[in-house]
């Protein structure tokens, strides 16, 4: 579309960890539960509940409140779209709808990213 939003990880925001509003049928969306990104076993998905980015605790995951270096959201053009964070209080915070959501449904989504994608998004 133009105005995806993508996720950027890793204490320096450059490890790419999906699209963020792309189709469930986008390879790189986090809503494909085949693709890399919206596979719950992929260490690069933030579904991934033991890995890097999907854990509740961790210091790259987006669902951790406390987390130093949550994920980032950039446009297509690559500019910084503000925190993908589960803080209501984060300087700089992303103003998402939809990362909105999923910090705050991440457990019910995980377990069906088919059917939220088609909550969220029909």
């Amino acid at each position: 579309t133009g105005s995806e939003l993508y996720i950027y990880g890793g204490q320096k925001g450059n490890v790419f960890l999906g699209k963020l509003d792309a189709s469930k049928y986008d390879t790189e969306s986090i809503w494909n539960v085949y693709g890399s990104y919206g596979s719950k076993y992929n260490t690069k998905s933030i579904w991934n509940s033991y890995g890097t980015y999907g854990g509740k605790y961790g210091s790259y995951t987006p669902f951790n409140e406390y987390a130093s270096y949550p994920p980032v959201l950039r446009n297509s053009k690559g500019q910084f779209c503000g925190y993908f964070t589960a803080s209501k209080y984060m300087i700089n915070r992303a103003n998402s709808k939809v990362a909105d959501i999923i910090c705050e449904h991440y457990d019910e989504i995980r377990e069906d990213v088919s059917g939220w994608y088609e909550k969220i998004f029909r």
